[in-house]
């Protein structure tokens, strides 16, 4: 996030920053909870209120000199995207970065926030982002309740119930998994038969993007007016979702060009789909999927978008067949070690035959979102994580009329994400200037 501190009352002190910050995250669970295991117990982790919570342990503060550029701020976000959690903590970390406006304008900062996907998924970490913004710059007269702690069951009652949960998963597979699971392919097939399908897994081809990577991260970051995207939308007859893709596959396909790597198969992305509210499930990361094509192989900005929204139509209509949270409950009945076996067989068979490409994820935006704890929103941009098997992750919401972007990378897959985020501002003004149209404050990055 990029903030303007002019309007936090009382005037900016990292002091009073982290006290505001403490106040509300005492009354978030997300953010105070900690995943815990009993030795003896077979079933999954449980969220646990972490007794010994210290808003120190997760907010640190960074300092840097005057006239600090935009590359050199990447270069710290994405150092730090890099770095693991302490897995004993509630799994997030907040840096604030001061002193990126120089002497020149000090109310300048930058704000990021890093949570673990275990912890939230796109809509949960809205949601948390939601919670530490508002409408207005005075904070709220009166905070929710603290988050309180399960009452206590003891440790006995604990294994005991968790052995009980990893007896009942065969009953689970069998009653309820494997029937939906067999519908699904089934309905994969009959649809692959008429050339209706979403894109088959393993069916994407072998690209650099797909090559191993490291723990090292490099981000970049664009804005789009929504404006803008949404006049593409209206006048093509698709959805923001299609022309985002599609700017997407223009990126990808134009560095793969580049390299003279570009292969005759079009790309695949992977788009998870939010399954929240339709299962009784808990779990604060509830996605599932879907396999979209990125139509690489057209050259033609408005063909590939056409052939882009076609594509997504298909991929809608059978992942709703689908029961849509089979992937959550294969979770369900698959422990650690099975998963950590079925983890290391993916990751060999990607280097192979891939999944998918690249990550694209599209996610509502926080709201409010014009002012966190005081400070008036400048940018807010978001970045999700890589995946075995695919090397570059596109997330995109939608803030106060603003389409923001976060791609991230590693390095050793691509060494420089600044084409690509330019490119996305480059692909929409070929398509406004297509039928006529003008682009908008942000087409020139």
């Amino acid at each position: 996030m990029e903030l303007d501190t002019a309007t936090i009352p009382g005037g900016y002190s990292f002091e009073r920053l982290r006290d505001d910050l403490a106040s509300h995250v005492r009354a978030m669970p997300e953010l105070r909870e900690k995943p815990s295991k009993r030795p003896l117990d077979p079933d999954h982790p449980m969220w646990l209120l972490d007794n010994d919570f210290d808003i120190d342990n997760h907010l640190h503060r960074i300092k840097v000199g005057p006239n600090v550029g935009g590359k050199v701020l990447d270069g710290i976000c994405g150092r730090f995207a890099g770095l693991p959690l302490d897995r004993g903590r509630p799994l997030w970390e907040m840096w604030v970065i001061e002193g990126m406006g120089g002497r020149a304008d000090s109310r300048r900062l930058a704000v990021l926030l890093k949570v673990h996907h275990a912890a939230a998924d796109g809509v949960t970490f809205a949601n948390v982002i939601s919670q530490l913004c508002s409408a207005e710059p005075e904070p709220e007269p009166e905070l929710p309740c603290p988050a309180k702690a399960a009452a206590a069951t003891g440790p006995l009652r604990e294994t005991l119930d968790g052995m009980i949960g990893f007896a009942r998963r065969p009953l689970y597979l069998a009653a309820r998994v494997l029937p939906a699971a067999l519908a699904a392919v089934v309905d994969a097939i009959r649809r692959a038969a008429a050339g209706r399908a979403m894109a088959a897994p393993f069916s994407a081809p072998r690209t650099a993007l797909n090559a191993r990577f490291t723990s090292e991260r490099n981000v970049a970051f664009a804005r789009l007016d929504l404006g803008d995207v949404k006049r593409v939308k209206d006048h093509f007859g698709v959805k923001v979702n299609d022309v985002v893709a599609a700017l997407v596959g223009g990126v990808v396909r134009q560095l793969l060009v580049d390299r003279g790597e570009l292969p005759m198969a079009s790309l695949v992305a992977l788009e998870p789909v939010s399954v929240h509210g339709l299962s009784d499930s808990t779990a604060r990361n509830q996605v599932s999927g879907m396999l979209v094509s990125l139509q690489t192989h057209i050259a033609d900005p408005v063909e590939r978008l056409l052939a882009v929204a076609e594509a997504n139509t298909f991929a809608k209509e059978q992942v709703s067949a689908i029961t849509p949270t089979l992937l959550q409950d294969f979770g369900e009945v698959v422990g650690p070690v099975l998963l950590g076996v079925a983890k290391r067989v993916y990751a060999r068979l990607t280097e192979f035959r891939p999944m998918y490409n690249v990550i694209l994820s599209n996610v509502p935006g926080p709201d409010p979102a014009r002012y966190f704890l005081g400070a008036r929103v400048v940018a807010m941009y978001p970045f999700g994580p890589l995946l075995h098997g695919a090397g570059l992750n596109v997330t995109l919401w939608s803030v106060n009329g603003t389409l923001y972007i976060g791609l991230i990378s590693c390095p050793a897959v691509i060494p420089e994400l600044t084409g690509l985020a330019d490119g996305m501002a480059a692909g929409l003004a070929a398509l406004l200037t297509d039928f006529g149209d003008e682009p908008g404050a942000f087409a020139a990055g």
